[in-house]
């Protein structure tokens, strides 16, 4: 039996956009022998019928993709203390199908890829999956990671700003945590994985939001403004677009309005 490990590809692949690709993203794809898919169900196919758009246009000739059903999680726990306890079992139901599917589609010596939303530093489990499976100690892997292009850079090239302002921090956190208010400086908030529509509790403040979903593809969908003046639309916006596609991806900039 080969003592090689094998090898595995962590690759950023942006919000959506096969032009989003960085040159060492697209060369890490064409080194990749096979594509690892975790799916998310019918509603959801058009995620993976994205990373198909992408590996056909940056990889010549065919290729093999490997798919399996992402482990369900329960969701009805975000708000309160199981969130956490939450989170972890679905990582480690995740990290069992990925050794799995490492262990059973990918030879030793051979090479493996993740296509990663975004950047896979950014509020995304791979890394922390691939640890968990190197620990187990049953699968013998070695990984790189190839950083993208994030929904956040997205977003800020779409509205034209910058993240930043002069001399001014940047906050970057999930929705749920915006239910304990803002932070207590002058710095602006980047929001992601906002579920519950957390910027409606914060309509009554004087800021400015900067909204988007589906950044990067052909569904695309802008809104900015004072929030308390459009709060409102982004809701009906989210719930027909929701509606329709079946799930939703969506980042905001929260700003205090000059």
């Amino acid at each position: 039996m080969s003592s090689a490990p094998r090898r595995i590809l962590v690759i950023g692949m942006g919000a959506g956009d096969p032009d989003h690709l960085t040159l060492a993203a697209v060369k890490a794809m064409r080194r990749a022998d096979v594509f690892f898919v975790l799916g998310k169900g019918p509603e959801k196919s058009a995620l993976t019928d994205l990373r198909r758009d992408i590996l056909d246009t940056h990889v010549p000739g065919s290729y093999r993709l490997v798919s399996a059903e992402d482990p369900w999680r329960d969701r009805t726990r975000d708000d309160d203390p199981g969130y956490t306890s939450a989170v972890h079992d679905w990582r480690r139901r995740r990290a069992d199908i990925c050794e799995r599917l490492i262990r059973d589609e990918l030879a030793p010596g051979e090479c493996g890829a993740f296509l990663v939303w975004g950047d896979p530093a950014l509020y995304d489990s791979t890394l922390g999956i691939l640890d968990d499976i190197g620990a187990r100690g049953a699968v013998l892997i070695d990984y790189e990671v190839i950083p993208g292009i994030s929904s956040v850079s997205t977003l800020a090239a779409r509205h034209r700003i910058t993240l930043n302002q002069v001399g001014r921090p940047v906050h970057l956190t999930p929705g749920r945590r915006l239910a304990e208010g803002l932070p207590h400086d002058d710095g602006d908030v980047i929001v992601m994985l906002d579920a519950h529509q957390s910027f409606t509790r914060l309509a009554g403040e004087e800021l400015w939001i900067y909204w988007g979903a589906y950044l990067g593809t052909p569904d695309e969908i802008l809104v900015s403004g004072r929030l308390s003046e459009v709060a409102d639309r982004i809701v009906a916006l989210r719930a027909e677009a929701r509606a329709r596609h079946g799930w939703i991806m969506d980042t905001y900039l929260l700003r205090i309005c000059p």
